[in-house]
């Protein structure tokens, strides 16, 4: 009984699919160009809302990266399909073969490999074995196999390269923008994500190829903001923390409230300014690119201090940019090595203890 039931429904499953084969098999082509065609219009309008001046570069690079995604798996999921279309004769002949073949074929390896009392897959299960749900690493790896065959699509490269960057990729990130100047020109804000790159790469510090890059997006555009913060904080990291300070203070006066760069000058300029204000809070809290940029040049001054720790001004530098971090336990060990370092009894070290009494940090229980 249970044979002859299955017979019935495999039959009746097969006839169900021989249709579409019988059928003009364009269906899957066009959706997939359809949806292929309108990503690439959102990607044109994108590139007119930049030249109009509707959202910023830095906004279209990231709408850039995800119609990119998009892209790719539409291609992706096109290929799987093209794969399956033929000419009318084919298909039919594919139909009759599905009817005639696939219930002997299927009985046969049922009959062998099967098992009718175990319980179905659950439908969770399946779900994680859909090859669809790729992670991000797999559609990094495609678009990389893509470029590599097509190495002048600028529009590729515009997608991978802030991926590569979230990713931690930065020296990936950074030949990727390298390529978007090769193959397009000049552009400030490449230059100066190409420049962010690779201070990331650089574990913060900003040396000397960022800098060229950064110095290169300010001759294009003077008032970018990214650039003007990473200069600056490299005048920091060179010990210049007054002229790192009238830079940052250039930069906040300058930028609109609601530049999410504001907060980061800010926070830069309190810890360089041991009688600063502390940042406000809110909308001006650095994201987290930015407040990683922050606490690396915290992590220089840190360093610049173990190796030259008679500095009274700079432990206090250290003490207040740690208080804007809010990070009590590095403050507290910072305040333990400057009185160590200045001596328990010296001036200096008096100074330091009175200056840590009026910061917040110390204050808290």
């Amino acid at each position: 009984m249970f044979w002859t039931i299955t017979a019935l429904i495999t039959l009746l499953a097969a006839l169900a699919v021989m249709r579409p084969f019988l059928r003009a098999q364009t269906h899957e082509t066009r959706h997939g160009e359809h949806a292929l065609e309108v990503y690439r219009d959102q990607l044109e309008e994108l590139e007119r809302d930049v030249q109009s001046g509707l959202i910023s570069r830095d906004e279209a690079m990231e709408a850039r990266a995800e119609l990119g995604r998009r892209i790719l798996q539409v291609d992706d999921e096109g290929t799987s399909a093209g794969t399956r279309l033929g000419k009318d004769r084919i298909a039919r002949a594919v139909a009759i073969a599905a009817v005639l073949f696939v219930p002997v074929a299927s009985w046969g390896i049922y009959g062998v490999l099967g098992s009718p009392e175990v319980p179905a897959q659950p439908l969770s299960a399946r779900q994680d074995a859909d090859p669809s749900q790729a992670s991000i690493q797999e559609l990094v790896a495609r678009a990389e196999a893509q470029l590599a065959q097509r190495p002048d699509d600028v529009r590729g490269w515009q997608a991978l390269a802030p991926i590569y960057a979230r990713l931690g990729r930065f020296g990936d990130a950074a030949n990727a923008y390298r390529r978007i100047l090769a193959l397009e020109g000049e552009d400030a804000t490449i230059y100066a994500l190409l420049g962010e790159a690779l201070v990331g790469g650089a574990q913060g510090v900003v040396q000397a190829e960022a800098e060229k890059a950064f110095s290169a997006a300010l001759e294009l555009d003077p008032e970018n903001p990214r650039a003007r913060f990473y200069l600056a904080l490299a005048l920091a990291q060179e010990g210049r923390e007054e002229e790192a300070g009238q830079r940052l203070q250039a930069l906040s006066e300058d930028l609109p409230a609601d530049s999410p760069w504001l907060a980061a000058a800010r926070s830069a300029m309190a810890g360089l300014t041991p009688g600063g204000a502390q940042p406000e809070a809110g909308p001006l809290r650095a994201n987290a690119e930015q407040q990683a940029m922050i606490e690396s040049m915290v992590s220089g001054l840190d360093q610049r201090l173990r190796e030259n720790p008679e500095d009274p001004e700079g432990w206090q530098r250290l003490l207040r940019s740690l208080s804007v971090l809010g990070r009590k336990e590095a403050a507290q060990d910072a305040l333990d090595r400057a009185i160590a370092a200045l001596g328990p009894d010296s001036k200096d070290a008096q100074s330091i203890r009175d200056y840590a009494e009026t910061l917040p940090i110390f204050g808290e229980e």
